[in-house]
């Protein structure tokens, strides 16, 4: 093999170890599952006649982003008598399986894993974000109508509703240590956390209640 050669070689193998190492870091910290990626390798200068260097290459990085998703700005340099530095220019794109919608989902409906399927996108280009579990969304509800595979977003999304206007509920209600339940009418939607205007069905009364779960809402006596 010709010395640029080997040279070529050298740089690519040093450059390659190291994203390797940084995005499998980033990888562990973003508790990505299955994931591949590419380099764009660009040289400045001319590498072409660089002589092979005895000893393994000393990289640095000195880019202003420090995610290995963004261009990495790497200092190669060969210790030799003489030696040699070389400056490269590395875009990593990260391929990873994400959730998408296996059909339309329509607004207002909460999303079930029938609903969804993993596709592989360049998380580089994902702006806007994304989920890579399909667990993470199941349960939650769409904001706006997705259509059939489209990458699921958090902005796509809220949190489900567990009450519905007109549904019946059960409204369970404490205080000082009492606890009783009654029937009521929901006369607003609701999430969790939220509080809605309720009907008691027995007493005709209109409460606020917090919505707890599917179904059911929590007032204090009156």
């Amino acid at each position: 093999m010709a010395a640029a050669d080997e040279a070529a070689v050298q740089i690519d193998q040093a450059i390659a170890a190291h994203m390797q190492q940084r995005l499998a870091e980033e990888a562990r910290r973003q508790a990505w599952h299955g994931q591949r990626h590419s380099l764009d390798i660009s040289l400045l200068g001319n590498a072409e006649r660089l002589p092979a260097c005895t000893q393994a290459l000393q990289l640095s990085a000195s880019s202003d982003d420090p995610s290995p998703l963004s261009r990495q700005r790497l200092q190669l340099s060969c210790a030799d008598a003489p030696g040699w530095t070389l400056t490269a220019l590395v875009q990593a794109s990260v391929f990873l399986p994400t959730v998408h919608a296996a059909r339309v989902i329509e607004r207002g409906q909460t999303i079930t894993r029938d609903h969804l399927q993993l596709q592989e996108v360049n998380i580089g280009k994902a702006s806007r974000g994304f989920y890579d579990d399909v667990e993470e969304v199941v349960g939650q509800g769409a904001k706006r109508r997705i259509r059939a595979g489209q990458l699921i977003a958090p902005n796509l999304l809220s949190a489900p509703l567990l009450v519905r206007r007109g549904q019946q509920v059960s409204i369970v209600a404490s205080q000082d240590g009492i606890s009783a339940s009654a029937t009521g009418e929901a006369l607003a939607n609701g999430r969790e956390g939220e509080v809605i205007r309720v009907r008691n069905l027995g007493s005709q009364k209109v409460i606020e209640a917090q919505v707890v779960e599917e179904g059911v809402v929590t007032s204090t006596f009156r």
